[in-house]
């Protein structure tokens, strides 16, 4: 963050505030969070809500990543590059402009740090201490004992914890790389001026959506991944539609592809990169390192309560999110394999009720037992819920697959964005949904149907029996439901359907 913006300064000012009085505890808390991310937040102020003494902690920024230096901002850059990326294609709807649309780098910066300190009241410390009752401490906080943590030399009593620490970029051993100022997701949104020559290293959510704003606002994007299919977990025709529309915008993507050293210059770095027995240099100007992410485990005192962890996985929790230490539970990316800020938070709800509210094995939620979808806001976005078509060959679980094309869609015709496709998997023979794929320039929002179906025992055919208005593009999950059916009408019942209605003649 800038100190000398005014807009990180109000930022500041609400999420890590410079003359904040950490409270003097008395007695034992009910709750004790470590980490004021989504998921430390969630579980401070639920429980607090529910009548518990909560105390947060704070080393850093209250809101943690999606606040600062993740969700928002990154959706802030995203508005700005996907409009200009409109603008330029403006004449295929039948409006001119004169001159070419070019992007105010320093205007689109400053409109992120604006939206960015708008929303930091959200999480401001203040308003976790009057008006939801927390007990908010700045400073590191380390285990002392089973029950005790303690933060900037103040034991903190409790009768349960929640770990919430979250997760920071993870940065290779490469050469060269640390002789030079390298962006990560921490430092990147805090640029002035619009980098000439960006590499980007890694393929996975962060690397592609920034890859495709930072080409769009006017950088020479090259995106560097190692694998041979960028977003891997994805599913392949999904991540074959946006390798095209990431072309298109002009982006250099070099897959299977390895950065094998840093080369520094004055201004001017070079890269050397490996693909396959061949050896290659190109110059850039800055990087962007988003190959994974870190889960912060690193100086909490984990081992003196018996917690264990590594520094791959995070902490290790079981499906209640409990650690080995029963009084000590753990949320959101410092645990879990999905690190989405909506997955952290249903999680946190989870640690609350299991933590608090729970007898014994009653009452308990398992994070098994939680629809989470996801989705990569690039242009297309893709989203995604439940299991791909790989999982389900991997569990032996035989299905049926139904896909719709947006080019089929009325509504996507007449907006000219026929880029995509739904696909849906159900159990073979039955409309039972087991996972989904959206490619739209809508998809997140579009999944929340499906995850609404699939966590409410809704099959497809019955999703086809929903009326959706004319013309939208939600239309085409209908149009699936109907595909449904329509498999329903075997020549044995379509037989029975035609003596029927001679018989009615």
């Amino acid at each position: 963050m800038r100190l000398d913006d005014p807009f990180d300064q109000t930022l500041l000012e609400h999420v890590c505030p410079n003359d904040w009085t950490n409270p003097t505890p008395s007695g034992r808390y009910n709750l004790v969070v470590v980490g004021a991310g989504t998921a430390g937040l969630i579980a401070a102020s639920g429980a607090a809500g529910l009548g518990a003494r909560v105390a947060l902690i704070e080393r850093a920024a209250l809101g943690g990543d999606c606040l600062n230096v993740g969700c928002v901002p990154s959706k802030a850059l995203l508005r700005s590059a996907h409009a200009a990326a409109e603008a330029r294609q403006i004449k295929e709807l039948g409006i001119t402009t004169e001159g070419p649309v070019k992007a105010d780098f320093q205007s689109v910066m400053s409109r992120l740090r604006s939206i960015r300190a708008r929303i930091a009241p959200h999480d401001s410390a203040q308003r976790y201490r009057e008006e939801l009752g927390v007990d908010v401490y700045q400073g590191d906080a380390r285990f002392v004992s089973s029950d005790t943590v303690d933060v900037a030399g103040t034991p903190l009593q409790f009768k349960k914890a929640v770990i919430a620490t979250g997760a920071r970029a993870f940065v290779p051993p490469i050469p060269g790389l640390d002789a030079i100022e390298f962006l990560t997701n921490e430092n990147v949104f805090d640029l002035q001026e619009c980098p000439q020559r960006l590499i980007v290293l890694g393929g996975g959510p962060i690397g592609c959506e920034l890859a495709q704003s930072f080409q769009r606002l006017g950088a020479q994007v090259t995106l560097i991944e190692a694998t041979k299919q960028f977003l891997g977990r994805e599913d392949p025709d999904a991540a074959a539609l946006l390798h095209t529309s990431l072309q298109q915008d002009g982006i250099d993507i070099k897959l299977d592809t390895r950065l094998a050293e840093i080369r520094p210059g004055q201004g001017t770095h070079h890269a050397v990169i490996e693909h396959g027995e061949s050896q290659s240099e190109m110059a850039f100007d800055q990087i962007l390192v988003a190959v994974g992410r870190k889960p912060n485990v690193a100086n909490l005192g984990l081992e003196t309560v018996g917690v264990e962890y590594d520094e791959q996985r995070g902490v290790h929790v079981d499906d209640f999110l409990q650690t080995r230490n029963q009084n000590i539970y753990a949320a959101g990316d410092v645990c879990m394999q999905h690190k989405f800020t909506h997955a952290a938070d249903f999680a946190a709800r989870a640690v609350i009720q299991n933590a608090l509210f729970s007898i014994g094995p009653i009452g308990r939620r398992r994070l098994s037992s939680l629809t989470i979808p996801w989705c990569t806001y690039t242009d297309p976005e893709i989203a995604h819920v439940g299991l791909y078509e790989r999982d389900a060959v991997e569990q032996g679980i035989a299905i049926d697959t139904y896909v719709r094309d947006f080019s089929e869609i009325d509504r996507s015709i007449t907006e000219s964005r026929t880029q995509g496709f739904v696909k849906v998997h159900t159990r073979q023979g039955k409309d039972t949904i087991l996972g989904a794929t959206i490619v739209a320039h809508s998809a997140g929002d579009m999944i929340s149907e499906i995850s609404v179906a699939m966590a409410a025992g809704m099959g497809l055919g019955a999703l086809g029996n929903v009326i959706h208005p004319y013309p939208t593009n939600a239309g085409a999950l209908a149009q699936l439901g109907s595909d449904y059916s329509r498999t329903r009408l075997t020549p044995a019942v379509k037989t029975f359907f035609e003596r029927f209605l001679a018989w009615r003649r």
